[in-house]
Parts: C-alpha cells; structure tokens; sequence
C-alpha cells in the first residue's frame, strides 16, 4: 500500500473532511501537560517532538497559560490599523532578546520566512543599490524555511516542488556547510544569504564548526545580508538562546516563530537593526493578526523566561544527558546520531526499519517521534522533561531495534 493510500484512510472521526497534506500518526491527542499527552482513549505518550519546536516550554505551561488567560479577558484583536498595549512591550523585549532595534510580528515561521525576503530585497535595492529586480539570496541545500510557493522555489526536496510550479526566481543554492561555495556564490546582485544554523527538517544536520562564523565574516566583507532562520533552531532548543550563539555569531536578521507562541498560538517575528528593517515602509507589508495583543501578550510571557536563561541551561544538561544515551546505540540498530542541546537526529539501520515503523512501534509504547527523510527519527522533547522520561524513551527505542 503507498503512504499515499494510507494517508487516504479515515482513522479518525472526521479525518475523511481533511486534505491529506499530512500522514499523521495513527493516535488523536485530547489532553497534554508538561511533556507528557494523553490521546482519546486515555493512553499516555512521551512527546518527543514538541510540535517540530513549538513546544518548547511544554504543553500548558502554568506561566503561559496565565498570561493568554489575562489577554482571552481584555482584547485578543485590533489589527494593526491601531495600537494596542501588549505590542510595544513585546517589540521592546523581543528585541533587546535578539539584541536588534526592531521586530515586525507576523504569525507563522512561513510568514516570517517571506517577510525577510521582501526585506532583504527592499535593502538590496534602498540601501545597497542593487539593480531593480535582480536581487539574488543565497541559499542552502537541503534547507527547509517553510512551503509557500515562494519559499519552495529554493527548496530540493521534489515532494515540496513538484507539480507546485512556476516558481520565483532570486535564489542560488550551494552546499550546506561550505562557506566557500557561499563566497563564490556571491555577485553585484547578491543582496542576502539565507541559511538554517542547523537544519531540522533534514534531520538535525549540524554544520562543521566555524560554517556560521565564516559566513558572517563573508557577509559583513562583501555588504550583504546575513540571515538565520531560527524558526526551530532557536529560543532555548540547542541549549543556547540561538543557534547563532553557539559560535558566537549575530546575523543581521533573525527570523523566528514555533516557541514565541509559547505552544499557545502561532507567533513569529523578524528582527534586525533598524538600517534594514527600517526600509519596509507603511502599507508595503502587513498582517490582520500579526501582533495582535494576545500574540503580543504571550510572546511577551515567552521573552521573559528565556531571559532568565533557565531553560537555555536546561536544555544544554539535558542535551548533554540525551546525547550519551543516545550515542550508545550507535552500532545497535543506529548508524548514526547528531545531537545539540536538546534536539537529535537518529539515523536508523535499514535493516531494522525504516524511520517511519520506528516510530509507529515507539508509538506503541508511548513514544511519540516523528520520522524524516526515510531513515531519521527527529527527538525534540520539551525542554521541562526529566532526564528520566529521558531515559525511558531511549529504552524504548533499544527495545525497539532489537538489540
């Protein structure tokens, strides 16, 4: 049977109105508190994904919780045809969090994604001069920055391509972590390079070290745009606030979401210094819901506790933890195992499985994972987990595999 016949069956209730655009899991989820879910029929799981990101902070986080509880009682929307109180203080510490003048707040990671295009673009040709219309960003193999049509115009993964064509014009893809191709890559037109710090949907490929420092040294010298999609990477996943920060590095942008929401509502945001998102003038890019006061309020609630950078440290121990555990198995049912802070690729034995029956026999246990690429298995728990459940999983998976 193809996965996309049994993406086709109704499992649950209601599943034969869905578009088929995902091939979900066989359970339905009623109930989540911290790291643990609870599905319709009462059974307990372990997640292990956190909603690629987006639940960083758990499921229902009793500060969270509070914060969109205040908001839900005074005023959820206004659009941003006026002001509202909780949008100022969010822009304020959302940015000193980035150390950037500014944020413009869209709502999904995609929207982010194409709101530092438009900018960077408007820079290219406001400030740095590019001719109009030839600007070029510079882009990596294998990324993953979201499916709208213009984001899979960069995309090599044919099942996000193919049949959605014609596709936008303006971007050049070179080798994930070779900074050299990047710097040949580089012309009069070049007005960005776009990457992933490390990239998730590809399964959790770490670059060499040095890759991001080197691009920011390539970009500073050459006047072009250095932008990280941070959209899972960052806000405490890698034991860092930012990907970026494990080598140092500041990117002129920074495009962020998933976590922001708090695992509440979508929340995402692009910020930078005001000499490049100062360019977007009013009317040229917008959003009825982008920094709405109960987004503001919550990412607002998320700001403050990466502040305090307890869950950054959290989730560098842990990550230390999950690595040894899970760098055991290499060579018993796993090839390979790239680990940072707490965020894993699993690479899986093909003569155990592929990543998909992995998953759905963890499933069966109580495991929640998501495979990737055929072989990979992503683990991204939330960073509240204990280095128990930890334990645990891993358990599981050796079961699992067999040996």
């Amino acid at each position: 049977m193809t996965d996309t016949a049994v993406a086709a069956e109704v499992v649950f209730p209601g599943e034969d109105h869905l578009a088929h655009n995902y091939h979900p899991l066989p359970v339905s989820v009623s109930h989540g508190e911290g790291a643990w879910v609870t599905d319709v029929e009462g059974k307990r799981y372990l997640d292990l994904l956190s909603a690629y990101s987006a639940l960083n902070f758990g499921h229902g986080h009793p500060a969270i919780l509070a914060a969109a509880h205040r908001q839900l009682d005074r005023l959820t929307l206004t659009s941003r045809a006026f002001h509202n109180d909780q949008l100022g203080p969010f822009a304020e510490a959302l940015a000193s969090l980035c150390g950037k003048d500014m944020v413009l707040p869209m709502n999904t990671g995609a929207e982010a994604v194409e709101t530092g295009i438009k900018v960077a673009r408007a820079w290219g040709y406001r400030v740095k001069g590019a001719a109009e219309g030839r600007a070029k960003i510079i882009v990596a193999d294998g990324n993953f920055h979201g499916r709208t049509t213009t984001i899979v115009s960069f995309s090599d993964d044919p099942t996000a391509r193919e049949g959605f064509g014609p596709f936008t014009p303006g971007f050049v893809r070179v080798p994930f972590g070779d900074s050299e191709a990047i710097r040949a890559a580089i012309d009069d037109d070049t007005v960005a390079v776009l990457v992933e710090p490390i990239q998730g949907e590809a399964g959790v490929i770490i670059p060499p070290d040095g890759y991001l420092r080197e691009i920011r040294a390539i970009t500073a010298e050459r006047n072009v745009l250095f932008i990280a999609d941070e959209i899972q990477s960052g806000l405490a996943r890698v034991g860092t606030t930012f990907a970026c920060d494990r080598e140092g590095v500041v990117p002129d942008m920074y495009l962020l979401g998933k976590a922001l929401g708090g695992g509440v509502l979508p929340v995402s945001a692009v910020a930078a210094n005001a000499d490049v998102l100062g360019v977007i003038r009013p009317g040229e890019h917008g959003s009825t819901f982008g920094g709405n006061p109960l987004a503001a309020a919550v990412g607002l609630q998320v700001v403050s506790m990466l502040a305090t950078g307890e869950f950054q440290e959290r989730a560098r121990t842990l990550g230390e933890h999950l690595s040894e555990k899970l760098h055991a198995l290499v060579g018993h049912g796993v090839t390979a195992v790239r680990v940072a802070g707490l965020w894993a690729g699993v690479d899986i034995d093909p003569a155990r499985g592929t990543g998909r029956e992995v998953a759905e026999k963890l499933l069966e246990r109580g495991v929640l994972v998501k495979d990737t690429h055929g072989q990979t298995v992503r683990i991204a728990p939330p960073i509240v987990v204990r280095a128990t459940e930890l334990d645990w999983a891993v358990e599981q998976l050796h079961l699992v595999l067999g040996d």
